[in-house]
């Protein structure tokens, strides 16, 4: 079965290389897979799959227009010793609870998992429809995309990498991962504002066609590393069968058994893999979206409302503060039985009234979610909970999903076997994973936090944490964020 790509507000088919290549439509909608994949392997037979062989299974179902070869060199490329554990994402069983550990990549974030195969992804990609330009992956980020896509790109020849993110909107240490990233294809750029305002420049950047011609007559051409590129989101699928397949080997659950997944989530791109994983067969029950105090998915999934009119709030879980989740667009193509004039409107009036509400069918077709977001203060107990419990560390997003879960749990009573995502090492957020556990932070930089958390918990510190500690600051450049386009043109000489 070949799978071709079209636009949630445009029903023009492509081939994946090229939806990869151009990551955003040029209606200015995301694309996805004309009809999703089945998995046709029993779970049974894919128990002996280690991650790799997992990935080339899943890839080669999306990528139709790859070749088995190209997808196993992409795969095998991408999951190497840069990640510190050998099974890439392992399942924790922590008492009853069950945590997918999505951070010992280099980053130590979920990031890692799709950012370490799209740059293989995009350069087979060129190669095979003969694109000579030079591409130039722009990005916004809320704290953990930035450092991954610049990880993955860094030095990867006819690339370049520019990043924008929040220069007060971020933990210090994802700040410091950024401003120290070697490469000389890497541009890195604080803005004055917050991660929506970044990331509805970039977007409207890739709809300037008058920019994108400039970038052409040079030679470059723009393409995404968020997860509105579909190169990223699909690997994303992986992991949460992978997950499913621990359970099972672990002997958790039986061949069939459904289970839930809780994941904190911003953007909407984390769990709206785990709802393709669900599309494709793998037996999910519900999928728990779990927000911070910037709830603004948690009322859609409640009201059926989505409303960006509201304060924004900057929280201890940083990478989750956002209030335009571009990744949502995909699952309302979805639910409104693949209505591109449907989704095409309530984008405009979410562009024009900062605000659309979804009919009652659309809503009927959320039975599948359920929702609720945890306060700093309900973080920071949740965090304190699990460690005074079971001894064991989580981050303030990782926190979020499991405060969400608790919800679940008492206001349906289901004890359906729940996996909770964790997207981040509890050492990229030293002072509020310290103050949840009444560690004294006082005077105390977050290097020095980084040292007393590892001393208090018992847990060593992540080599990618000791490592920048003393790298020297590349990247200071600080901007307006009407200047975003300005930066660009400084960096590319155009």
């Amino acid at each position: 079965m070949r799978i071709a790509y079209t636009s949630t507000r445009c029903k023009k088919e492509i081939t994946s290389a090229e939806a990869i290549i151009k990551g955003i439509a040029d209606d200015g909608g995301l694309y996805i897979p004309i009809e999703f994949p089945t998995i046709d392997i029993p779970f049974s037979e894919l128990l002996s799959y280690d991650y790799k062989k997992l990935s080339v299974y899943i890839l080669k179902k999306y990528f139709t227009d790859f070749t088995d070869e190209e997808i196993k060199d992409c795969v095998y490329k991408a999951y190497d010793n840069k990640f510190t554990n050998d099974s890439i994402a392992p399942v924790a069983k922590i008492d009853e609870n069950f945590f997918l550990e999505l951070y010992h990549g280099p980053t130590l974030a979920f990031k890692d998992m799709a950012l370490s195969i799209l740059p293989h992804l995009l350069k087979t990609s060129c190669r095979k429809l003969k694109i000579k330009d030079e591409i130039v992956i722009l990005t916004a980020t809320s704290g953990d995309t930035g450092k991954a896509a610049l990880e993955g790109f860094a030095d990867v020849e006819g690339t370049k990498v520019i990043v924008f993110f929040p220069e007060n909107g971020v933990s210090p240490i994802q700040k410091r991962q950024m401003i120290t990233q070697e490469g000389k294809n890497t541009y890195v750029v604080g803005i004055d504002g917050n991660f929506d305002d970044a990331q509805k420049a970039v977007k409207e950047i890739f709809n300037d066609k008058e920019f994108n011609k400039l970038l052409e007559d040079k030679g470059c051409m723009l393409s995404s590393a968020n997860s509105i590129n579909i190169g990223r989101l699909v690997p994303q699928i992986v992991y949460y069968i992978y997950s499913y397949l621990c359970m099972l080997k672990n002997r958790e659950i039986k061949e069939g058994e459904s289970i839930n997944i809780a994941v904190p989530t911003g953007n909407f791109g984390n769990i709206l893999a785990a709802y393709y994983a669900k599309k494709m067969g793998l037996p999910i029950n519900k999928l728990i979206c779990a927000s911070n105090e910037n709830n603004v998915l948690c009322d859609f999934f409640n009201e059926g409302r989505y409303n960006k009119n509201r304060d924004f709030k900057v929280t201890i879980s940083p990478s989750m503060d956002i209030l335009v989740s571009s990744n949502l667009e995909r699952l309302l193509y979805h639910i409104s039985n693949e209505n591109e004039k449907k989704v095409d409107r309530l984008m405009r009036e979410l562009s024009d009234k900062g605000q659309y509400i979804i009919d009652k069918d659309m809503k009927n077709e959320l039975d599948s979610f359920y929702s609720s977001f945890a306060s700093d203060e309900e973080t920071y107990k949740a965090i304190r909970d699990i460690f005074e419990d079971t001894s064991y560390l989580v981050d303030t997003h990782t926190a979020v999903a499991y405060k969400a879960y608790m919800d679940y749990k008492q206001a349906t009573g289901d004890n359906t076997k729940t996996i909770v995502v964790s997207t981040a090492s509890p050492f990229k957020f030293p002072r509020d994973v310290c103050k949840a556990l009444k560690i004294d932070s006082d005077e105390l930089d977050d290097f020095d936090l980084v040292y007393k958390l590892s001393a208090f918990a018992g847990v060593k510190i992540p080599n990618a944490i000791s490592n920048i500690e003393n790298k020297d600051i590349i990247h200071t450049n600080v901007c307006k964020k009407e200047e975003i386009k300005k930066e660009i043109k400084n960096f590319l000489k155009v």
